[in-house]
């Protein structure tokens, strides 16, 4: 009996063959435009050869200028590969599922395997997995995504705080230069280095240059009373105590500038000794104590406080001598030097008028009389020079995008800013708060003297330089020359996309750099969020995840992940997903913040977990339990 054809291999057939000529030509396409894109950046790589890197991400981007969804859904309903999981190794992806249909159409077809590009899945993977290590060092056996940690000032000091981010999986720390100073920065990084040495673990320092933070200025004073909170947990049990510094020179600028300060007599600072205290009554009319921690310099006491507390400018307090069974109070009595008191409290409502002045003006809040507005809330811009640039109509975002603004006006006095987005209570306005002006062109140098002071200690000290606002090929230039000015050119790069236009110009930030310096990206969603809108961002850090991974570049997830463990030890279930998500990335970063131990913990468990079952787009079929 003669054998019959299945009424379905001709059409499967026809349709496999279809398919191969489509993706046959569009390799071919995908090669031609990559060598045009590559052909502008010959410079950047040692005699112009192209790294593996540099051919694959040109290859990715080239293949993702067409809509391929029609051809994914044809490719996967013929179980085949969908090209969904091809950005490590572009053209052996399509080398190796042309191969494939060859080989199911063309029965005299010869395998030409052995020709395929020497790229492949394995060989993205491996080179990947190489840069992550060259940046980051070993993974300290939790799977393979890193856990950065933004420092808090208290790391320079309290060498137990340090030793437990360690022991609960921190390998990188982040100073973050916009805070403390060089004198803080050393202590941190030798509190880190003699945890390395004590548990035999490496960290990597991350410092990062501020750049041009754009920030709220400082606000006029209040009543002189110093407020000293300690946090506490859910019962009203002290989780650590508030700090502050005793200075017999309030003029120093030699030491931390964190920490509130108050002058005290030179008289009073002869009888302190570690563990000593100090009593006084607060505003409050409440006994309080403050305990002498440690001397930090000629003139500097650290102090700290179990309670809350209100100091009074000029009040009195008293050294409390400790004998065994009784603790007297030196008879001499001491006064604090006058400080000023808290920032005044300016809080704005949806559809409030808002006046941004100069950095010189000393933000306050809104004047009335009886209903009448006579004058409008004002806060101070640390970056004058953009006032000057804003256009009516255009956006302002104040605190992370806490407040939505538009320019109503541009006045001698400033810009003046009506409220769009706000929570119902209002939006209290505070110094040191960021500003976004997502529509302005500022034109500002890629570095601050600020910046280039900070860099010639973090070339001698730190494993990595963060670059805050980076946005063109000639930032990148700018940075690379000084870091060769400082025989620091092996120091690897962290380039931080922040703003729209740096998300626009990442292909080229990469392919500029990939051939002459170590990379790596962070994803700073929080001013990314602000520029790009919520939304926008959700489908952005997916899309700079996979482009990164085209270019084999290691990525730092970044901004407010697990954010209510670390500032207030509250776990939230949302989080948790983001934190899941962010495994995909070769490293995770937390923000400071009370509860910073609990969060690396939690965070690693996410991590452990995740890994079981994903690697960056890549689903791992494990046994489930079930």
């Amino acid at each position: 009996m003669p054998e019959t054809k299945s009424p379905i291999a001709d059409p499967y057939e026809n349709l496999l063959i279809e398919i191969l000529t489509e993706v046959s030509d569009l390799r071919e396409q995908i090669e031609v435009n990559a060598d045009k894109r590559l052909k502008k950046y010959q410079e950047y790589f040692p005699e112009g050869q192209f790294s593996e890197s540099a051919l694959n991400l040109a290859h990715y981007l080239a293949m993702r200028q067409f809509d391929l969804r029609h051809l994914q859904d044809r490719l996967a309903q013929s179980a085949l590969t969908s090209l969904g999981r091809a950005e490590s190794s572009v053209l052996s992806t399509f080398d190796i599922l042309i191969d494939i249909l060859h080989r199911s159409t063309d029965k005299t077809y010869v395998s030409k395997q052995k020709n395929i590009s020497a790229l492949n899945f394995n060989r993205g993977h491996l080179l990947l997995k190489q840069h992550t290590k060259d940046l980051f060092g070993s993974s300290h056996g939790h799977g393979k995504s890193h856990i950065m940690v933004t420092l808090s000032t208290e790391a320079a000091w309290n060498y137990d705080l340090v030793k437990s981010l360690f022991e609960k999986g921190m390998t990188c720390a982040r100073i973050n230069c916009a805070h403390d100073d060089t004198e803080v920065w050393t202590q941190m990084i030798h509190n880190i280095r003699r945890a390395e040495t004590e548990m035999e673990l490496s960290c990597r320092i991350l410092m990062d240059l501020a750049g041009h933070k754009i920030r709220t200025a400082e606000i006029m004073p209040g009543p002189s009373i110093h407020p000293i909170k300690v946090e506490k947990d859910s019962s009203g049990k002290s989780l650590s105590p508030a700090y502050l510094i005793l200075t017999t020179d309030i003029n120093s600028d030699s030491t931390n500038k964190t920490l509130f300060r108050i002058s005290i007599p030179s008289t009073a600072a002869k009888h302190f000794v570690p563990g000593q205290l100090l009593g006084l009554i607060d505003h409050n009319n409440k006994s309080r104590q403050l305990k002498i921690e440690k001397k930090l310099s000629n003139h500097d006491w650290l102090v700290s406080s179990e309670k809350s507390a209100y100091l009074v400018s000029g009040s009195t307090f008293k050294i409390i001598k400790e004998h065994k069974h009784k603790k007297d109070s030196i008879n001499d009595s001491f006064n604090f030097g006058h400080f000023l008191g808290a920032p005044q409290d300016i809080r704005v409502f949806k559809n409030q008028l808002l006046l941004l002045t100069t950095e010189e003006v000393l933000g306050q809040p809104a004047q009335y009389s009886g209903e009448e507005l006579i004058s409008p809330a004002q806060i101070g811009c640390t970056l004058s020079l953009a006032i000057s640039k804003l256009k009516v109509g255009q956006q302002v975002w104040i605190d992370d995008g806490k407040l939505g603004a538009v320019v109503e006006d541009i006045t001698t006095q400033g810009a003046l800013l009506r409220a769009t987005i706000a929570k119902p209570s209002g939006v209290r306005i505070q110094s040191d708060k960021g500003i976004n002006f997502p529509d302005a062109v500022l034109d500002l140098p890629p570095l601050t003297d600020k910046d280039l002071n900070d860099l010639d200690f973090i070339c001698a000290n730190a494993d990595l330089v963060g670059f805050s606002f980076v946005e063109t090929l000639s930032d990148m230039d700018f940075l690379i020359k000084e870091l060769a000015k400082r025989q620091a050119s092996t120091l690897p790069i962290i380039a931080k996309i922040e703003t729209n236009l740096a998300v626009k110009n990442l292909p080229e930030i990469i392919l500029s750099s990939i051939g002459r310096h170590h990379l790596g990206i962070m994803i700073a969603r929080g001013d990314l969020a602000v520029e790009l809108g919520s939304a926008r961002l959700a489908e952005i850090q997916e899309e700079l995840l996979w482009l990164c991974e085209a270019a084999h570049v290691p990525v730092i997830w970044a901004t407010q992940v697990l954010e209510s463990i670390a500032k207030k030890g509250i776990r939230s279930r949302p989080e948790f997903t983001d934190a899941a998500m962010a495994v995909r990335a070769e490293c995770v970063m937390l923000n400071k913040g009370p509860y910073i131990v609990d969060a690396v913990e939690a965070l690693m468990n996410v991590m452990v977990r995740m890994h079981e079952h994903q690697r960056k787009k890549f689903s791992r079929l494990r046994a489930l339990h079930w």
